[in-house]
Order: structure tokens, then sequence, then C-alpha cells
């Protein structure tokens, strides 16, 4: 793996810029750790992307990142705060950045685009992106229709530029499957979640260690689906479905996940979750976790050499 020298950090892995969760709370946490901790500033203003970056920089010198999703209609102001800021690492979500391309690029930002199918590769190379991240169906959130075990190959075929695997990674092995796939390193999120510092409402923390992955579910097939943990809104989300316009169900979501982050209300509550929930069941710090996972990649690897 060699994502370490490309983006300056101790480990090959990224937490993922998870919307009202990945707070400069817990990317602090994650880059002093040693990995790449990143911003998400779904939820935020840019007024509040800009507190939270300089917040961060406060109590860490390592590498950070902010994640973008572009389809939000203010994504003008947030680059702005991204350029202005001095941010050096930016992940991209939900659609294309070739608007901001030449300005990150001449601000020498390393851009790392989530894709969720090959196919998105063509699109955005002529961007000249330092890195893609591949996310698995198996990853919490909004989600594609291919698995990562088939998406990562297929990425690494796909471009010269390095992949990072993503969606379903919960311990070293997961890690070392990944570099056997030609992935450079990794995102997670759901692991995260399971953290000291993950500043997600304790309600929210006590129902994903009490689930299992027969727990979890996918919504919006027909539209943009969405993995989450079961629960009244989801099965409220699966009924109007049936019948409804996309328009009227993204109105019945909004508010939803702030709802569970923040308030703590899981059972009206949109509980993003991966389908690697079941594999964690103890509540450690962002540290414990990353040394963990890499001891495990460490034992795994030199196994298989042996």
């Amino acid at each position: 793996m060699n994502l370490e020298k490309i983006l300056n950090i101790k480990y090959p892995i990224i937490q993922g810029g998870m919307a009202h969760i990945a707070t400069y709370k817990i990317a602090s946490a994650v880059s002093n750790a040693g990995g790449l901790g990143v911003i998400g500033s779904g939820g935020m203003n840019a007024e509040n992307l800009r507190e939270n970056i300089r917040a961060l920089r406060k109590i860490t010198k390592n590498t950070f990142a902010v994640n973008l999703m572009m389809l939000r209609p203010d994504t003008d102001d947030l680059v702005k705060v991204i350029l202005e800021e001095g941010v050096k690492v930016v992940t991209i979500g939900a659609g294309s950045y070739g608007k901001y391309a030449d300005s990150f690029n001449e601000a020498g930002i390393k851009v790392l685009p989530v894709i969720s199918s090959p196919v998105q590769i063509k699109k955005f190379e002529a961007y000249n992106p330092t890195a893609y991240i591949a996310e698995g169906l198996e990853a919490g959130g909004h989600i594609g229709q291919m698995t990562t075990m088939t998406l990562v190959p297929e990425a690494v075929a796909a471009t010269k530029r390095p992949i990072i695997a993503a969606g379903g990674i919960a311990s070293g092995r997961e890690i070392f499957a990944s570099e056997v796939l030609g992935a450079s390193g990794v995102q997670i999120g759901t692991g995260f979640l399971f953290t000291k510092e993950c500043p997600v409402h304790e309600n929210y923390k006590n129902v994903l260690l009490k689930a299992t992955s027969s727990k979890v579910t996918v919504v919006g097939n027909n539209f943009v689906p969405m993995r989450l943990l079961k629960n009244k809104m989801t099965r409220d989300y699966k009924a109007l479905e049936k019948s409804n316009s996309l328009e009227e169900l993204e109105y019945f979501t909004i508010g939803r996940l702030r709802k569970a982050v923040k308030d703590g209300d899981v059972i009206e509550g949109s509980v993003m979750t991966g389908l690697d929930v079941g594999r964690f069941s103890e509540i450690v710090s962002v540290k414990d976790f990353i040394e963990k996972i890499f001891k495990e990649y460490e034992e795994v690897k030199n196994a298989y050499k042996n």
C-alpha cells in the first residue's frame, strides 16, 4: 500500500466524510492517530465549515481532508472556504467536480472522488484526480450497485491512479484483502461510529452496538438507494415508496439524519450504517481502533508470507 506517501499519513486509512457526524472532533482524532481525518461538509454551511477547519487545526498539525457533496446548491460557497483556508485534500461525492477542477489543481489540492462504478472513472480522468475511493454497496448511507470485491479490481483495471477500497472494511483482514485486490488504501465509515470521539448521540451508538447485519436494510431502490438500520422510519419510507414521487420521498427524509445523530431519535431518524455493523461490539478510542486493525493487517499479511 502506498497511500501513506501520497497523503503524508502514517496509516493508509481514510475516515468517511459522514454528514452531521464527521466534525472536527472525530476528524482531528483520526489525523492525530495517523489516518486521514475528514470533515464532512454535509449538514454544514460555509461558516460552519470554516469554523470546523480552524478548530481542527488548533488540535492537529497532521493532514486532513474536507468532503464535498456536489449536488448541494451552496457548493460554490463551500469551495470558496476550502480555497481560502488552504485545505490540501478533498474527497468528492454525489456528482462531478468538473466546475472546480482547475481551481483545485491550481491550488495543489489532492482530490479523491468517490465512485460506485468503474464507468465514473472515465468522466473524472480529465480532471486529474489524485486517486479514487471505490465504495461498494456494503457501505452505509447512499450506495451504488456493485460490491466492494467486484468494484475494486475493476476500478484498478480502469486507471493508473491509486484506488482506495471502501464499503465493509471492518478489520485488518479486509484491509489485506483490499490490498490483494489492488487497492492502495481503505476508507472506513461505520467502524468510526464505534469510537469515543465520534460525536453522535449515545442512543445512536447504543442501537448500533445491539445491531447485526440482519437489522440493516436499503430504502430508495427505485430512486436513490440508502443503507440504514431498520426502524419505523425505514418501514414508513418503504410504504411511501410504493406510490410517492422522488420529491415527496426527499421531503420525507429531510432532517431525519440529524434527528438520529443529534437528537438521539433512533425510531423516526435515519440511522445510517454499513453491513459490517455486527462486527463491532464495543466503543473504543480512535487511536486504539486504528492501531488494532493495522496490527491485524500486519499479522494476516505476515501469515500469508510464511
